[in-house]
């Protein structure tokens, strides 16, 4: 039997989530967590097999919890559920050691799928997910973005958005001081010198949401 942790900020799809899974005989417990910070006390106070984990929470995000997970908490498995389309995100956070990810206008069949197929100890690679994978095995240059690591590819997306630097700092509860380096980190590593360049090499390879 599996035990579930629901995370997620909104109320009504963390409802929409434990209704799908309810019926799933393979499933004795579902809990909920609706910040970052409640997810890591949760996990340390219970026993979780599988965690649904949203990838933009608030005080700690998605991408902060999935590291925690992999060094505090090996044996389980996440699921990343994501506003954002697979090619912003899905190649990262498998890289990172998710067992799956799933964009949030899935069907709950898709769901089902996935959550089957990991429980399964097996990675749930979307059909798109799966093009994408194929799409960067057969390229013959590889993506600059690629090279990021999970933190700075989402300062990237976040600069390629247009946030300011403070903005980025009060929303991932890190200092300005802090993502300044990491947005130099990410025009070094990508050959860059302004925002506007993250932002145009965003808009060319389709991530930006």
């Amino acid at each position: 039997m599996t035990n579930v942790l629901i995370a997620d900020d909104h109320a009504l799809l963390r409802s929409g989530l434990k209704q799908a899974l309810v019926g799933d005989r393979r499933i004795r417990d579902i809990g909920e967590a609706a910040t970052g910070q409640q997810t890591l006390d949760m996990l340390r106070q219970g026993e979780w097999d599988l965690l649904i984990l949203d990838i933009n929470m608030p005080e700690r995000s998605g991408v902060d919890i999935l590291k925690h997970v992999k060094t505090g908490f090996p044996a389980l498995r996440v699921l990343v559920l994501s506003g954002f389309p697979e090619r912003q995100y899905a190649v990262n956070v498998l890289r990172a050691g998710a067992s799956g990810y799933l964009t949030k206008d899935s069907a709950a069949e898709e769901l089902m799928k996935a959550v089957g197929t990991i429980i399964q100890g097996r990675r749930y690679i979307s059909s798109t997910l799966a093009e994408l994978l194929v799409e960067d095995i057969d390229a013959t240059d590889t993506p600059l973005h690629t090279q990021l690591s999970e933190r700075e590819f989402q300062i990237f997306t976040k600069l390629a958005a247009g946030r300011s630097v403070s903005d980025i700092a009060s929303e991932l509860y890190l200092s300005v001081k802090t993502i300044s380096t990491y947005r130099s980190r990410v025009l070094e590593k990508m050959n860059f010198r302004t925002n506007a360049d993250i932002t145009t090499y965003a808009l060319r390879n389709g991530l930006l949401q």
